[in-house]
């Protein structure tokens, strides 16, 4: 019999635009071919051109979105701290909060709140069958 995860009850969170995964903390925003194309589409632009404004590569030669170098804002954190590209963002950015490390513990949870004001009391539960489909590894 296959162990239910600490959180199989679900956890309390909803999205509120607030931009503050976005932004604090050096990281990674990777991002497939695929995501690459909708982005560039989304923005008017050609694969070259976004990639030209908007890439880096990691070490192993991934790509990622850029990150302002003061900051660590992602390259579309605009206006008010709201997402620029919101519509076609990547998955990673689609599944935050329900990541590994997020999920890891209770403690980790907690910790992911310090700085995701969706993760709260009073927002609506969402259901383990939703937080496995979003879980992003």
């Amino acid at each position: 019999m296959t162990k239910l995860p600490w959180y199989k009850d679900g956890l309390r969170f909803k999205c509120t635009g607030c931009g503050g995964c976005c932004t604090g903390f050096p990281g990674y925003v990777f991002v497939s071919d695929e995501e690459i194309i909708k982005m560039a589409e989304h923005l008017k632009l050609s694969v070259k051109e976004f990639g030209r404004l908007y890439l880096r590569q990691d070490a192993s030669g991934r790509l990622s979105l850029k990150e302002l170098s003061k900051t660590y804002d992602c390259v579309f954190l605009r206006d008010k701290k709201r997402c620029s590209i919101y519509e076609v963002r990547p998955k990673q950015c689609r599944t935050f909060p329900f990541w590994p490390e997020a999920l890891s513990s209770p403690e980790a949870w907690e910790e992911t709140a310090r700085y995701c004001e969706g993760i709260n009391p009073q927002a609506p539960k969402v259901p383990l069958e939703v937080i496995k489909e979003n879980l992003h590894a």
